[in-house]
């Protein structure tokens, strides 16, 4: 049975997981109404993975007969300056899960909870790739600026993501 601090965590980065999917949703929704359909594509797929993210730490839990306790959702940004400021925080995003899952792994660590400590290696994974890829993105952006034919590129090959693709 896994200690309150480190159920309570788990079930917190269920939540954080399901909230990642659902502003991925919210820029989804964003790139669509200025006709970025790519990046519109690419940000649906990705809150796909992030609920996939946390129903495998829900099935981890229920693995073990712990308990899980579902809270509410929080509410996402809707707007943005451009699609550089969405992937500027969708970088800053992804950090700060990054940092969660550290903490997660270094209470496993503190409690000896090795089963824990193997399952979170994933997710540290699984972060590095999220972190390299949106700091790509932003490269990217920067790189062409304001120009458009640069954008409309990136676009078309940001649409060509499916489930388990990162970007570019």
């Amino acid at each position: 049975m896994l200690s309150k601090k480190l159920n309570d965590a788990l079930n917190k980065q269920i939540n954080a997981e399901a909230y990642s999917g659902y502003l991925y949703l919210a820029m989804s929704v964003w790139c669509n109404e200025q006709g970025l359909k790519g990046f519109a594509q690419w940000f649906k797929v990705q809150a796909r993975e992030e609920f996939c993210h946390s129903s495998k730490i829900f099935d981890f839990l229920t693995s073990l007969d712990e308990k899980i306790t579902l809270t509410a959702i929080g509410t996402p940004l809707s707007s943005w300056k451009s699609i550089r400021d969405v992937f500027e925080g969708v970088l800053a995003h992804e950090q700060k899960v990054t940092g969660m899952i550290d903490n997660l792994m270094n209470i496993a660590k503190e409690e000896k909870e090795h089963k824990v400590e193997i399952f979170l290696q994933w997710f540290i994974n699984e972060q590095i790739e999220e972190e390299s890829t949106a700091k790509d993105v932003v490269s990217q952006l920067k790189l062409i600026g304001k120009d458009g034919f640069g954008l409309y590129q990136i676009d078309q090959s940001m649409s060509s993501r499916t489930s388990g693709q990162t970007a570019l």
